[in-house]
């Protein structure tokens, strides 16, 4: 029954979280702090982005009630991480309010970002120990420099997705939530304590997104701006960092230690990967995109992975749920190499990702039978599915001239 107190503190910050939220939205609303709308955003009318205060806020008290339960006391017998981890959040919030409030320059907001990783890792939560045959960082400068780049990695990633209503809480939601079970059963195997920051950490971040979620779901009232995306990139990037460095390489070894079914020393590696999967091929795009250009890489753009969906033919819904979708088939295949055999996790794999890349091209497929129907078609004779398509070329064209339109003006 231990894992009933993982869900009274992720039920506190749930609940927590949405109270806040609730209440932001009513005063952001009454006295507009909310900003214009930019040509990149896809909502059509100026929504409140103080979400991540309340997220923040929810996961406070969730840390300090669970500071008070006997059970979870273990966690806190080492206080500088989670102060830590409270303090970087902490810098992020404030930073990231600035930026939803002012629209602060990126390099302002990658050195607070990089001030909050670095307090992170100063106060222990680093990469010290990598699970490859023993493998161990030696260097406690070469530690403090990956632990530094993969939290601002992470957070970034984290930030670039959010786009869509209800985009990174629902990603992160599944992606924690199948973390969270991994941590579990490293516990049940002997590898790590019941009660640790990873779990911990994980079981508070699942309840700020299921407060959050109702608020921000399409259509949503509230954003959770870059001050809750930076939020949860960071606190995922924490315990996932603080799994990585707690497996013991020499018992996950062991053929007879929780290891029957799979190679468990690459699973603290490879799972954060898995359940950052989307977000860190979508930064990467990003990153490549915008150095070919010219410009500089946190640059912003409408050319994102959910853009992308959008422009296809998806729907705001259908491109968030497709975002939700392959999450959760690379999460939990990942995850199956822990509870079966390697080769029909592979096969869970496959399918899941046949399925999913069949929904994602599904709209290019349709608008090939509407290119074929509009050359097919008399002239005089128009159908309400060509209309349409007509309707699209009209838009697509009225886009280009804008563009042009821009340029000439530049």
């Amino acid at each position: 029954m231990r894992i009933v107190f993982y869900l009274l503190v992720s039920g506190i910050s749930a609940v927590v979280t949405y109270g806040l939220a609730l209440l932001i939205w009513r005063l952001s609303t009454k006295y507009r702090l909310y900003p214009k709308i930019r040509e990149r955003d896809v909502h059509t009318r100026p929504t409140p982005r103080l979400g991540g205060v309340a997220m923040f806020l929810g996961m406070v008290v969730a840390f300090a009630t669970a500071s008070q339960i006997p059970q979870l006391s273990l966690v806190f017998t080492e206080p500088g991480k989670v102060l830590g981890l409270l303090g970087a959040a902490l810098i992020i919030v404030l930073i990231g309010v600035a930026d939803d409030l002012w629209d602060l320059d990126w390099l302002t907001k990658l050195a607070g970002q990089i001030i909050a990783a670095g307090l992170l890792a100063w106060q222990g939560v680093q990469i010290s120990t990598l699970p490859i045959g023993g493998q161990t960082i030696v260097s406690p400068y070469l530690s403090l420099i990956i632990t530094v780049f993969a939290i601002v990695l992470v957070m970034n990633a984290i930030n670039f997705i959010d786009g869509l209503d209800g985009l990174v809480a629902g990603v992160a939601l599944i992606a924690n939530g199948v973390f969270f079970i991994y941590t579990y059963m490293l516990q049940a195997s002997a590898q790590t304590e019941y009660f640790n920051l990873a779990s911990l950490t994980t079981a508070v971040l699942i309840g700020a997104c299921v407060g959050f979620l109702p608020l921000n779901f399409h259509p949503a009232k509230l954003f959770m701006g870059d001050a809750g995306a930076l939020l949860v990139g960071l606190l995922m990037a924490a315990s996932a960092i603080s799994v990585t460095g707690q497996v013991d390489p020499g018992i996950a070894a062991q053929p007879d230690v929780f290891s029957a079914y799979f190679v468990p020393a690459f699973i603290p590696i490879l799972l954060p990967f898995a359940v950052l999967v989307i977000p860190l091929l979508d930064f990467g795009l990003a990153i490549i995109r915008r150095l070919r250009a010219g410009k500089s890489p946190f640059t912003a753009d409408r050319k994102h992975l959910h853009h992308r969906l959008l422009d296809m033919g998806h729907s705001h819904l259908h491109a968030v749920l497709i975002f939700y979708a392959w999450t959760l088939v690379v999460s939990l295949g990942c995850l199956g190499y822990t509870v079966m055999p390697w080769y029909w996790a592979t096969l869970l794999i496959v399918l899941g990702l046949i399925v999913c890349t069949v929904v994602t091209l599904s709209p290019l497929s349709r608008r090939k039978a509407l290119e074929s129907a509009a050359q097919l078609a008399a002239p005089e004779v128009e159908t309400p599915e060509v209309a349409r398509f007509d309707g699209l070329d009209a838009a697509s064209e009225s886009d280009l001239d804008h563009t042009t339109t821009q340029k000439e003006r530049s």
